[in-house]
């Protein structure tokens, strides 16, 4: 494993053991954008954490070449660290992910996806057990609707510009994108909040009034 496997690895390890609100406390403490909500998960379980691999998607002609189905380099271009991240913002009712994508994702250990627009075969997807979060659903295909434009490039997911390499947290309460270049300062605040928010819950386990607890050290949690 060569250094950044190893850096990537600790990182996704240590993001595992926070929930999206705490990290999204920590963004808010360090005003930096991320945090996406209303994208709920739709398939599998649990908490999920990787790094982006995005996907474009765009109305209008298949882009020159030979003819190439959405999300498929992004597939084969993932790993066991990776989440899929999708655009699809044409305003078209049509899938920018399917069934086989689904197959395909899970076979090569893919963490998850994150798609910002329809998503179709969703009962394909919980029986693979693969991890889908998207605002809506469909049946309708991709065909003569929508196509890749590009993959790997920023995409949008809601008010966020998600780049590549790029660290995904998701779970029930919430998406969230850590930039990578933020990402150490970040997990340092989430930590360091987390632990707080820890001792406050041991002391309202130990019979401390609520209002002591729920007082100025929560208040002002999320100052440096």
């Amino acid at each position: 494993m060569s250094n950044l496997d190893t850096e990537i690895a600790t990182t996704l390890t240590r993001l595992r053991q926070l929930d999206t609100c705490t990290v999204s406390d920590a963004l808010d403490r360090l005003r930096l954008p991320g945090v996406v909500t209303g994208m709920p998960r739709q398939s599998g379980e649990g908490r999920i954490a990787g790094v982006a691999i995005t996907v474009k998607l765009d109305a209008g002609p298949p882009p020159d070449g030979p003819p190439r189905h959405l999300g498929t380099r992004a597939i084969d271009s993932a790993g066991p660290h990776n989440i899929i991240v999708v655009e699809q913002r044409t305003g078209r009712d049509a899938g920018c992910w399917g069934g086989l994508l689904s197959l395909g994702a899970r076979t090569r250990g893919v963490q998850g996806v994150i798609a910002d627009g329809p998503v179709r075969d969703i009962e394909e997807a919980q029986r693979y057990g693969l991890p889908v979060f998207t605002h809506s659903l469909t049946a309708f295909t991709a065909r003569g609707r929508v196509v890749e434009r590009d993959f790997n490039v920023p995409v949008q997911i809601k008010s966020v510009v998600v780049r590549p390499g790029d660290y995904v947290l998701a779970d029930r309460s919430a998406v969230v994108f850590i930039p990578s270049q933020h990402v150490t300062d970040v997990l340092a605040a989430a930590e360091e909040i987390a632990a707080r928010e820890a001792a406050m819950a041991a002391a309202i386990s130990s019979g401390t009034p609520m209002v002591e607890v729920m007082g100025g050290a929560y208040e002002y949690l999320l100052r440096r």
